[in-house]
């Protein structure tokens, strides 16, 4: 309803009202009429308030935080023809004498050494000059060169990366305290919140973007993936500069863009503060990381997983396989749920990884496991994750029976030959799966092995039917089946309804 139409249609009522009511009829509907123009009241000067919310200009911000932002410029040396041994000659032969004397001798035509150059950004977080950027924008440099918003140039030292986050750190040596940023809390930042981003984007020296964040815990591809992601412009060159709030803290490390044209299209990320500090401070103080390992492979709980384990509803980690470490002398086993990691609550296997990575290593922490229909307290001591081994493990089949859609065979002595297996490995070899079924719709592939059916394991196919008449007397919709294939073992839950 416009406001012209508002007022008109006030300005009607109280004529009809005076008509048809005697003066005292009016007065009950006066107080409602005033509560309601003092609401009104009250709520217009907040909408009026929400746009002057936007900073009117970030010329402040980008002032006080643009002396804390470096570009960073790195060269690679490129193995000239010289370098290689210059053109293999046959021994003896005419011309070997001459280019023997080409490529050695000193001159304009005598080849040299290229070098190759990236360009991108980094912020100095402490006054004694330690900088960081992303791994990929110095990884392979023979010189790092850092520049000021000044101008100042100072060549940097290389103090350790981390691959896994893109984390990298430097350090450059100054005479003077250096402008230095300060962490702000990622955790804390809320989605439609304001940031900036500075950089050196596209090589083209010091620049400043803003935006918001779009979302946040976003992962790509890594493990320890947390990124914010923003539409604030990021583009080639940005890689290693901050992201800020409007404190001036940085929340984020500008890391990655995704685009078909390789330019912004505002879908940008930064490595979450949350994570990045950790990584800088291992970095700082053992030149790598150090993150806990518990040595167990881990897949997320689904509905159909939670109903075949009994658990009220899918949360936690899942243990596909305890590895030789700390898990297996605490006593874990495949199929425990962890649901509690020290002390906090485990959501899913990333935030799982996470806790387990921030905890240290060496410690004793509390798990809570799900493991029999009841929870379980396991105390763990972390092992280093760098020191974890993966073992080895299975793959292949034969002998058929037709269950659940999957055509089964047990496994032999030959066929644990054939497909590399230790002498005393079990299950069921998938052979077939029948199309349109819950197990082909649940990936199972021929060639899988099942080890494990109910929660426990399966060598022979009568066990294995076994298994689902038991679910099945239980009542159970689902059975949890224990599935390898080839480096990876998994949890499946397959439907028990015909």
């Amino acid at each position: 309803m416009s406001t012209d139409r508002f007022h008109s249609a006030r300005a009607r009522q109280p004529v009809v009202r005076a008509a048809a009511l005697p003066r005292r009829g009016i007065r009950p509907l006066i107080a409602p009429l005033m509560a309601l123009l003092l609401v009104l009241a009250l709520a217009l000067p907040a909408f009026a308030q929400m746009p002057q919310e936007r900073p009117v200009s970030f010329a402040d911000l980008a002032e006080a935080v643009s002396p804390t932002v470096v570009n960073i410029t790195t060269s690679t040396r490129v193995a000239s023809q010289l370098d290689r041994g210059g053109p293999r000659l046959p021994e003896g032969s005419p011309f070997q004498e001459f280019f023997e004397e080409f490529f050695n001798r000193d001159g304009e035509r005598a080849p040299r050494p290229r070098q190759s150059q990236s360009l991108g950004s980094g912020f100095v977080i402490s006054e004694d000059g330690y900088i960081v950027t992303n791994n990929h924008v110095i990884e392979g440099a023979d010189e790092i060169r850092v520049e000021f918003f000044s101008g100042k140039t100072l060549t940097a030292e290389l103090v350790g990366t981390d691959p896994a986050t893109d984390i990298a750190l430097l350090k450059v040596e100054n005479d003077e305290p250096l402008p230095h940023v300060t962490w702000g809390d990622s955790e804390a930042a809320r989605v439609g919140e304001w940031v900036i981003a500075v950089g050196n984007p596209l090589g083209q020296g010091f620049s400043v973007s803003a935006g918001i964040i779009s979302a946040k815990g976003r992962a790509l591809q890594g493990n320890f993936d947390d990124f914010i992601q923003t539409d604030a412009a990021i583009n080639r060159g940005n890689s290693g500069g901050p992201l800020f709030n409007m404190d001036g803290e940085v929340i984020g490390v500008n890391t990655a863009i995704l685009s078909p044209t390789g330019g912004s299209i505002g879908i940008g990320f930064a490595m979450s503060s949350a994570v990045a500090t950790q990584v800088v401070e291992q970095l700082r103080e053992f030149g790598t990381t150090r993150r806990g390992w518990l040595g167990v492979r881990i897949q997320d709980v689904t509905e159909d997983v939670a109903d075949a384990l009994g658990l009220p509803r899918p949360r936690g980690a899942l243990v596909t396989e305890v590895m030789e470490g700390p898990a297996r002398d605490a006593g874990m086993l495949a199929s425990d749920v962890i649901l509690r990691f020290d002390g906090g609550d485990v959501s899913d296997t990333r935030d799982l990884v996470r806790r387990v990575a921030d905890a240290g290593v060496g410690r004793a922490v509390e798990v809570v496991v799900f493991r029999d229909g009841e929870e379980q307290v396991i105390e763990v001591v972390l092992g280093l994750r760098e020191d974890g081994a993966v073992p080895a493990r299975p793959a292949m089949p034969e002998e058929p029976a037709e269950i659940l859609g999957l055509e089964l065979a047990q496994l032999t002595p030959e066929m644990r030959l054939e497909m590399g297996l230790a002498g005393d490995a079990t299950g069921l070899v998938v052979r077939g799966v029948e199309p349109g079924s819950d197990a082909d719709a649940k990936g199972l592939r021929p060639g899988d092995l099942i080890t494990e059916a109910g929660q426990q394991p399966v060598a022979t196919l009568a066990e294995f039917q076994e298994r689902v008449q038991d679910a099945r007397d239980a009542g159970r919709r689902t059975i949890l089946l224990m599935v390898r294939r080839g480096e990876d073992p998994r949890f499946v839950a397959l439907s028990l309804e015909d």
